[in-house]
């Protein structure tokens, strides 16, 4: 494969990362780990995908953890802002939820080679690493976990196991990076959907128009 791309149905969350060499150099990262494994890849793979030498990558990223950590942050970074949206939008818990469910697993499916390495190379970081993306991984638990426990508070959920629902959901969602395919039978927001309705029944959601019958 010559060159970094951004095609295969994937709008690449990465237009904040300057310069472009920088940028091509996420995106080369972000194939080579997803088709061969962080362990596998080395940074000549990746500086090869990106059109450049291996001398040009550590101009912009000192290592090979580095770049896999900037991946990391981004991702998780452009999840939680899609989670957050919907989770302090206006309406019920169950609208709340149901919201946040179908954008969190449309970004999965739309973003699914990111998100596949997101989710999937965390092992591959260091310490201080893993402690920031910890926290950002903390707050998409904790924003998840407030709508459940509103919709516990309110009545409209009934759910025993706040915490342990929570981790449901969530892993739920996230798998869907795992086997989604843009020539697959669904499209992104057709799995948001699903998904949703899914997730309602799981905890319990009284029918209401937030949940088609």
């Amino acid at each position: 494969m010559s060159g970094a791309r951004e095609s295969d149905g994937e709008a690449q969350p990465w237009a904040e990362v300057t310069p472009d060499a920088a940028r091509r150099l996420l995106v080369a990262a972000v194939e080579a780990f997803a088709e061969r494994g962080y362990h596998a890849t080395t940074t000549r793979d990746i500086a090869g995908r990106a059109g450049m030498s291996p001398a040009a990558l550590y101009i912009h990223y000192k290592t090979k953890e580095e770049l896999l950590h900037r991946i990391s942050r981004v991702g998780h970074e452009k999840a939680l802002e899609v989670l957050n949206t919907a989770a302090r939008g206006a309406g019920t818990a169950a609208e709340r939820l149901a919201e946040a469910v179908r954008s969190f697993v449309c970004w999965h499916a739309a973003q699914h080679t990111v998100a596949r390495v997101v989710q999937y190379e965390l092992d591959a970081l260091g310490p201080e690493a893993w402690a920031e993306i910890r926290g950002l991984r903390r707050q998409v638990d904790a924003e998840v976990r407030g709508i459940i426990e509103d919709g516990v508070a309110s009545g409209e959920f009934d759910v025993p196991d706040v915490r342990g629902t929570t981790l449901a959901v969530l892993s739920l969602c996230i798998d869907v990076a795992r086997w989604f395919s843009a020539d697959g039978p669904r499209t992104p927001d057709e799995v948001g959907a699903l998904y949703a309705d899914l997730v309602l029944r799981m905890v319990g959601a009284k029918q209401d128009a937030s949940r088609p019958a």
